[in-house]
Order: C-alpha cells, then sequence, then structure tokens
C-alpha cells in the first residue's frame, strides 16, 4: 500500500507542489489518509503521560469552577482559562491518536464541550484538512490560514482592512483574535452546510457535548456563567499565541511552518506544538517526544523549514506585540 506522508514527502522535496485548488475539487484529503492522521505513532500502547495530563486538567478545571471561584472569582476565571487552553491542546492530540490507538475512545476521552461553540468534530475535520501541507497559508483550501486573498483585501472596508492588520499583531490577537476567528469559522460552516455533510453531523455531535458542561456549570459549578464566558474567551486568547506565527507563506511547503525551541510554561500549555514543522513532518508523535526529535537532528528540521525559527515565546513576544508579523493579503498567491 503506498504511504500518504512518502508521497507528500516525495512532492515537497522536489517541489512538485500540487496547486490547493485542485485537491479541493477533488474533494481534499482521502479516508486512508485521514486515518493515517489518526493513528497512533505506537500501536496498541497507552501513553500515559497524555492520559495523566488529562485528568489533571479536568481536575483542575473541576476545581477552578467550584472551589476556587468560592475564594476569588478573578484567579478562578484566570485557571480556568488555562485549563480551557490545556483541554484544547489534547483535543488536537486526541485528534492524531492520542492516547489509544482506538480513535473513538479518544473522541469520547474529550468530547465535552468545555469551550461550548467549537465542536470537535468540527476542530477535527478543519485540522485534518489543514495537516496537507500543499495547501498550508492558501487563503482558501487551508482553514486555519489567517492569510487573504490579495483580491478580496482590496474589496474590504478601511475599517475591516484596520481590525485585520490588527489582528496580525500578537497583542491584536489576543485581544480581538478569538472573535474574529471564531466569526470566520462560524460563517465558513454556515456556508458550507448544505456542500459538506460533515458540518451538520459535527455540530449534531456537538449538542450532547454540551450537556454535561452546562449541566455542571447550572448545577455544581459557583462560577457563574458570565465569569465561565470570559474563561472562555481568555481559553481561546491563550491558544492565539500558539498559532500567531505557527504558518508564514514561503514558495516551499516545507518553509512554511515554524519552530520555537521554547520548553517553558507556555510549551507545556500547548503540547509543544512550538515544534510545529516537527508536528507536521511527524503528525502522529505524541506531544512529549517533539522535543526529542529536534534535539536528534535540529540541522534537518532548520533545513526543512528553511530556518524559520525562534529561540523562545518571550522573543515572539518581544518582537511581534505590536508589530504586524507579516501583510494581511497573502503575498505570493492569487486565485487563478
Amino acid at each position: 500500500m503506498v504511504n500518504y506522508f512518502t508521497i507528500v514527502e516525495f512532492m515537497l522535496t522536489t517541489n512538485q507542489i500540487v496547486h490547493a485548488s485542485v485537491i479541493c475539487k477533488t474533494g481534499g484529503m482521502g479516508t486512508h489518509e485521514r486515518r493515517t492522521l489518526f493513528q497512533s505513532a505506537t500501536p496498541g500502547s497507552t501513553e500515559w503521560p497524555t492520559l495523566v495530563l488529562l485528568a489533571i486538567t479536568y481536575a483542575v478545571w473541576a476545581l477552578a469552577t467550584t472551589w476556587l471561584a468560592s475564594l476569588s472569582t478573578p484567579l478562578a476565571v484566570i485557571v480556568t482559562a488555562i485549563a480551557i487552553a490545556q483541554f484544547s491542546s489534547l483535543q488536537h492530540e486526541a485528534i492524531h491518536g492520542h492516547p489509544f490507538e482506538n480513535t473513538t475512545l479518544n473522541a469520547l476521552l474529550v468530547a465535552p464541550a468545555l469551550t461550548l461553540i467549537l465542536p470537535y468534530a468540527r476542530f477535527r475535520d478543519t485540522h485534518l484538512d489543514h495537516h496537507l501541507d500543499s495547501r498550508l497559508t492558501d487563503p482558501y483550501d487551508d482553514p486555519e490560514s489567517n492569510y487573504i486573498d490579495p483580491g478580496d483585501w482590496e474589496k474590504m472596508s478601511r475599517v475591516e482592512r484596520m481590525i485585520r492588520t490588527a489582528n496580525n499583531t500578537l497583542a491584536g490577537r489576543l485581544i480581538i483574535g478569538p472573535i474574529l476567528g471564531t466569526a470566520c469559522f462560524l460563517r465558513a460552516d454556515w456556508r458550507n452546510r448544505t456542500t459538506d455533510p460533515r458540518v451538520l453531523k459535527g455540530w449534531a455531535w456537538h449538542l450532547p457535548a454540551m450537556i454535561p458542561v452546562l449541566f455542571w456549570l447550572a448545577s455544581i459549578a459557583t462560577l457563574s456563567i458570565w465569569a465561565y464566558a470570559v474563561a472562555i474567551y481568555f481559553g481561546l486568547s491563550l491558544l492565539r499565541i500558539r498559532t500567531f506565527l505557527e504558518h508564514q507563506a514561503h514558495e516551499h511547503a516545507l518553509g512554511r511552518t515554524v519552530i520555537i525551541d521554547d520548553q517553558g510554561p507556555l510549551a507545556i500549555l500547548f503540547l509543544n506544538n512550538n515544534y510545529h514543522v516537527l508536528h507536521h513532518t511527524h503528525p502522529r508523535a505524541p506531544w512529549y517526544k517533539l522535543p526529542g526529535l529536534f534535539r536528534q537532528n535540529p540541522d534537518r528540521y532548520l533545513k526543512q523549514n528553511d530556518g524559520y525559527f525562534y529561540r523562545s515565546y518571550a522573543q515572539v513576544f518581544a518582537k511581534y506585540f505590536l508589530r504586524r508579523k507579516d501583510p494581511v493579503p497573502h503575498p505570493l498567491w492569487r486565485r487563478s
């Protein structure tokens, strides 16, 4: 059987990249390729670090919304936000086949909709579509791209351009990124509801996933629903630090994905996805192995991504907190 990643590696290293619009017309990633992205890198084993961290995250979330909320609402909001961000990172692990080989069991482990507004199934579907590296950053065919078609940019109002430009600073991404990103996500799902059967199915599964969270907030938690809404926003804001410069516009697909050599608290919160080119190269590797993979051969990965590298998140904050990281209109792309 032909391995999808072998084909992609050949295409990338020989620069024979299929344009995203062609792939989109064929329906995107096929069943076998999506299954490959789901599979664990250690078949038949249980990845205990992931399982233990998930249990701790649920416990922190529960304590923050009950006991801690009775002591200090602001502190409870902060801790709940951190737990929500950590949980979202663990959902990302589940999408890629962790901690068990059984994908259904993995999905059940992260099924509760702690963010209330983002269905896990839709996160899974759009994220796996994003993993077709030949279309990374494509304004139309990469669901996680923050770039705009230059033609669409020219048609935008001055206010919308200002908002989009602000969103390309780290400060803007933290402040307006959650609402702008969520609005774009919901708009895309509304637009695709009749053409992509996964959309309605994903939202249908989201409804029962909300029930235990809403029950907890209504009957057990001492944190108010309004404070919890603020925690959700803060949690999504934290995640914007990770996604802020994960990808850049580059002529070659291998040069589009970053390495941030940070092993501090944010690296744990994001489950080492700051070593993002390693995640895209080894999408089935568990989070706790990514730094080690980088240390084994750093020159290989830095050559692979054409030196798209930062020493730490502190460097990212210092460089881009109030400065635009790149233009909003895609600098290398025009729709044919």
